[in-house]
Formats: C-alpha cells, structure tokens, sequence
C-alpha cells in the first residue's frame, strides 16, 4: 500500500478468478484505493471467442452484457469531454 500511495499510480487492474473469494478481493482492494483516488478495474469477462452461447450461464451473460454496457458509456462520456 505505501509503495503504491507514493507513486504516480492511477490505476490498478486486479485479475482473479471469477468466484465469490475473487469478487471479495477485488472488492477490497477497490475499497482500500479508492481514498487515495487510485482506480481499481478488472479483467473483463464474459463468453470466449468461439463459445457457443447456447451453453452460457445466465450469470456469464449478464456480466457481458454489463461490461459491454459499461465500455460504450465510458466511450461516450470520454468522446463529449474531449
């Protein structure tokens, strides 16, 4: 943590798995960076390329659909402030 308060670091990318133990720790993290105004991002998930949708699980779909969503607002916002 003193390594990273002390630098010029902006932003961290956490990659862990997707389960409850991966959620949970980057959530922590996320919460200990914040106040110094780090940002936390992840790895995105979703469907492989190649993946037949037909197998999917309703919780994999949903999280593609948020990050994509998520990617085109922050697209948008980053196009009208410029």
């Amino acid at each position: 943590m003193t390594r990273l308060m002390d630098s010029e670091v902006s932003e961290v990318i956490v990659a862990t798995n997707a389960t409850a133990d991966g959620e949970a720790t980057s959530m922590y993290i996320s919460r200990l960076l914040k106040p110094a105004g780090i940002k936390v991002t992840r790895l995105a998930r979703g469907l492989a390329v190649g993946a037949d949708i037909e197998y999917a699980d309703e919780v994999t779909l949903l999280r593609a659909i948020e990050k994509s969503y998520r990617a085109l607002v922050y697209e948008v916002k980053s196009q009208i402030l410029s």
